[in-house]
């Protein structure tokens, strides 16, 4: 026993024997250990027992020095594994019994050897706990790997809806829980919903460990985008929600499916059917075409936008087909002389689908006589492909971060139910804008969200003329004919002409057509008769794309009623500037020199004289006729004659408490009341003054309020439907006066429209008012 011990300690595991007892009786000595046997194995019973196509793909591990196999106990008589009730998983052995000749851990030691003769029988120790150091050193490779994979955890990368749920960059590296310069690939996995993705990936990459989540249930167990870091093939492992589940965003769910493959260098794709549905070469080949289409262009544009060192391959990732078979034979297995990847080529073209756009197509395929899936073989395809750079390179987890975020800025947004297109899996609606031309319905043909980047709409067949929208366009024929195209449109006056010029022209021989390099090419009324129509004389006519949002074409810019009231609110405006006066201390100084000698100076008038309200800058002062004290408005609205002031007999301004004082007499001297006559008069004149020129601008403003939606230019936004600024969306009200942008038309407060710039292209060739967007415009507006 001592003999026996000593041995133990040395680490040599001279008592382990070959447990099959296929070839050899149990007498040789055990050089394998096959884990899904649950035996030790001799060299000649290992290859007996493997060379059964059943047991082939059986993984088998070498034993070395200081290996400890499994309990034997823990292997019931048919053969199957029996997990720890107290671990729920199988125990390596931590004893030898050298009478019973099997390997026991402390468990069943303790059930089996706790009575009778057996607990004399002797026990060789197995190895016990080591410092980390040691037992690092003496493990086999495998060990460690496993090892490896202990603390990986996957995050949710992307949600249903395509909202990346990672900040930024270093948020990203820290879920990852890499090093920013790692240079990493990423491998992705698709498939049917329900077919084993998750489970496919724990075995393959974290060698069983539920790093993504599996569940029995019905219901999908992955919803969204979800990713994961393989320390060991340093690599992003990526799970993706299955096709064909019950979701509502399903056009969503399917576009994110081809941002994920876009940014993959290696795509798995899982299936559990026994044989190849026509769905996985559709899909394959779907995103294949939608690939070169649409991301080619905008991994090309990320990589010089975003600066980036390592350039994001144009070509597609390298696709491993996975098929799992329990009842029929693999792909292949009726022509051996025909490769199974030429089998799948010869699918798409059958099904008209050309995978372009994929670096390399193989088939990978197993069948699962009895549980569980044996992954060695897609290990090993994997790691195959992820040791080939020939077309898509490493690169840091910064750079797969920028690309992913890029391809979700461009394509992202609703998909309305109208362009859901159901024979294909990436129809173009996925992912091409999806503004619509007002005139013709044509949709737009450019990528999602280009509007961003400063791109027009773009449609891919010709407009139609629309009465409604008026959507021609008129070009110069002569500078046409001379190679050049140039916009010309209608309006008041020519912009040489200063604007009462340009009105009085107007008045006389109508609208003109100007153009930058011929002048005045056209005048509407340029002969008292036989005036001709432009479009058969100087101008070409274009139809082109009416697009939401945009302004109309050859809508009447003929401005000149606009101009007229533009001059007229100019010189109601002076009046009114007058008629207030230049300043509040002016005001107050000339109201003293004219006030009667009773009245109190309004300098010396701090609160109303009844409430006590204080008075503020803009708060206006009222005196009594009677008294002559200062009061609110509230406090002295009431009127009634004041003849002992010289107030009458026409009812005039008094306070409460002199409202019921009639028939008390004032004792005032003569020579006061005689300078209280001259003020009395100059007090009349200026307040008379004053009625005067309010009344003026009263009067200028009621006809304008009437004519100005009548003289309005017809790209205005008509008053009534503007409720609040266009910019700072402050709601209009008295206090608060509505202007428009000449060059928009839209609705704008004094503060977010007091730019001026010319707008030739509405027929203002002088400085007016502009909205601060318009004005940041480049280039003649």
């Amino acid at each position: 026993m001592s003999a026996h011990a000593q041995t133990a300690e040395k680490g040599l595991n001279t008592a382990l024997l070959c447990q099959e007892s296929y070839v050899c009786s149990g007498t040789d000595e055990a050089v394998f250990e096959c884990d899904e046997c649950g035996t030790l194995q001799c060299q000649r019973c290992e290859e007996e027992l493997h060379r059964q196509e059943r047991l082939r793909n059986h993984e088998r591990t070498r034993i070395r020095p200081g290996h400890v196999p499994y309990c034997d106990n823990c292997k019931g008589a048919n053969g199957n594994i029996v997990h720890n009730s107290a671990t729920g998983s199988r125990q390596r052995a931590a004893m030898r019994c050298q009478m019973c000749k099997i390997n026991l851990c402390v468990e069943c030691q303790k059930r089996m050897h706790a009575g009778g003769n057996k607990r004399k029988h002797p026990i060789t120790m197995y190895h016990g706990s080591k410092p980390q150091e040691e037992e690092e050193e003496g493990m086999d490779e495998e060990t460690k790997r496993r090892k490896m994979t202990e603390k990986v955890a996957s995050f949710l990368l992307v949600d249903e809806t395509e909202e990346i749920q990672v900040i930024n960059e270093e948020d990203f590296i820290k879920k990852l829980d890499c090093k920013p310069d790692q240079h990493l690939k990423v491998v992705s996995i698709f498939g049917n919903t329900g077919d084993g993705k998750s489970h496919t990936l724990n075995h393959t990459f974290f060698y069983g460990r539920e790093v993504f989540k599996t569940s029995p249930a019905q219901e999908s167990c992955t919803v969204g985008v979800w990713a994961a870091y393989d320390p060991v093939h340093k690599v992003v492992v990526i799970d993706t929600e299955g096709l064909l589940g019950a979701t509502v965003n399903v056009s969503q769910r399917t576009r994110l499916l081809l941002k994920v493959l876009a940014i993959s260098d290696l795509v798995i794709y899982r299936t559990h059917a026994d044989r190849l549905h026509n769905d996985l070469f559709k899909f394959l080949g779907d995103a294949s075409e939608a690939y070169l289409k649409h991301f080619t262009k905008e991994l090309k544009a990320t990589t010089a936008r975003c600066g980036l060192d390592v350039p994001l391959s144009t070509l597609g990732p390298a696709v491993i087909i996975f098929h799992e078979t329990v009842h029929t034979k693999l792909l292949g297995s009726d022509h051996p002389s025909e490769a199974p990847e030429k089998l799948i080529q010869d699918r798409f073209r059958k099904l008209s689908r050309f995978p372009e756009a994929f670096s390399s197509i193989h088939y990978k395929g197993t069948r699962t006589y009895n549980p569980p899936t044996d992954f060695s073989g897609l290990r090993r395809a994997v790691e195959y492909q992820l040791e080939n750079n020939t077309t898509r390179s490493p690169r840091q987890p910064g750079v797969i971060f920028k690309a992913l975020k890029a391809l979700s800025d461009r394509f992202s947004g609703e998909i309305p139910d109208d362009q859901m297109a159901h024979s294909s899996f990436f129809p173009d609606e996925y992912f091409t804008c999806s503004t619509v031309c007002l005139s013709c319905g044509c949709g737009c043909k450019n990528s999602m969200n280009h509007a961003k980047e400063g791109v027009p709409h773009e449609a891919k067949s010709r407009c139609r003329y629309s009465h409604q929208y008026d959507n021609r366009v008129y070009t110069c024929k002569a500078c046409y004919e001379r190679g050049k195209e140039v916009n010309v449109v209608p309006k008041t006056s020519a912009s040489t002409d200063s604007p009462w010029m340009g009105l009085a022209k107007y008045a006389w021989s109508g609208y003109v057509i100007e153009c930058p390099n011929c002048g005045v090419v056209y005048r509407s009324r340029q002969y008292w008769f036989g005036n001709q129509d432009p479009v058969d004389t100087v101008v070409r006519t274009e139809i082109e794309h009416v697009w939401p949002g945009t302004d109309g074409f050859l809508k009447d810019n003929n401005n000149a009623a606009q101009r007229l009231l533009d001059g007229m609110n100019f010189m109601a405006q002076s009046v009114s500037e007058l008629s207030l006066g230049p300043t509040k201390a002016v005001t107050s100084w000339l109201t003293d020199q004219i006030a009667p000698a009773y009245w109190r100076p309004n300098s010396q008038i701090l609160n109303c004289n009844k409430c006590g309200t204080s008075f503020k800058d803009n708060d206006t002062k009222h005196h009594c006729r009677a008294c002559g004290e200062g009061f609110c408005d509230g406090c002295s609205s009431k009127t009634r004659p004041v003849p002992e002031r010289g107030w009458g007999p026409a009812p005039v301004r008094v306070c409460d408490n002199c409202l019921d004082s009639r028939g008390i007499r004032l004792d005032v001297p003569e020579s006061q009341t005689e300078e209280e006559g001259g003020t009395l008069i100059a007090r009349k004149v200026g307040e008379a003054v004053q009625n005067t020129l309010g009344a003026v601008v009263t009067a200028i403003d009621i006809p304008l309020g009437l004519v100005k939606d009548a003289a309005r230019p017809a790209y205005w936004v008509p008053d009534h439907e503007i409720l609040h600024c266009h910019n700072c969306q402050k709601e209009f009200n008295i206090k608060l006066s509505k202007h428009h942008c000449r060059a928009c038309g839209q609705g704008f407060c004094d503060e977010c429209s007091n730019e001026r710039r010319a707008v030739p292209s509405r027929g203002w060739d002088h400085p007016v008012r502009v909205c601060f967007n318009c004005s940041k415009k480049p280039g003649d507006l």
